[in-house]
C-alpha cells in the first residue's frame, strides 16, 4: 500500500509539473511587485482555519482514545499527550506553528505554489489522522 501511495504521489507531482510547464512563458522577474504577495490571503486564512480546527479535533479524539486505553502512535507527540490536556495543547500548538512556519518559509522564499500545496497536504493529512482516530474510538 505504501508503494502505491508513493507512486500515485510521484505521478501527481509529475502531472503538476507538466501542467506548470505548459502554462506559457515565465513571468518577468524584473518586476518585483509581481512577487510581493500578502501571506494572509483569503485562501490562507481559510486553509489555516481548517487546519486549526482539525488540530483541535485531533487533540480531542486523541484524549478520548487515550482514556479508552489506546496509545499515541506518533512518537514525537507521545511525551506531550501523556501529560493530559495541558500537554496535548502544547503539542498541538507546536505542531500547528510548525505547519504555519513551513508555509510562511515557502511564501517568503517565493515558492507560492509549494506553499499552497503544502497547506493542502497538511489539511489532508490532519483530516486523515482525525478520521483514523474517530474510526478507532468507535
Amino acid at each position: 500500500m505504501k508503494y502505491i501511495v508513493s507512486i500515485l504521489l510521484l505521478c501527481a507531482v509529475a502531472h503538476a509539473e507538466a501542467i506548470a510547464a505548459a502554462t506559457g512563458p515565465l513571468p518577468d522577474t524584473t518586476n518585483h511587485r509581481f512577487f510581493d504577495r500578502p501571506f494572509w490571503t483569503l485562501e490562507n486564512k481559510v486553509g489555516f482555519s481548517i487546519l486549526g480546527s482539525l488540530v483541535v479535533a485531533d487533540a480531542i479524539t486523541t484524549q478520548r482514545g487515550l482514556s479508552r486505553g489506546f496509545r499515541e502512535a506518533n512518537p514525537l507527540m507521545r511525551p506531550f499527550v501523556t501529560r493530559g490536556a495541558a500537554g496535548e495543547a502544547t503539542g498541538s500548538a507546536l505542531g500547528f506553528s510548525a505547519g504555519l512556519g513551513a508555509a510562511y518559509f515557502l511564501h517568503r522564499s517565493h515558492h507560492y505554489k509549494a506553499e499552497r500545496i503544502a497547506l493542502r497536504l497538511m489539511v489532508g493529512g490532519e483530516g486523515a489522522i482525525v478520521g483514523n482516530n474517530i474510526a478507532a474510538i468507535r
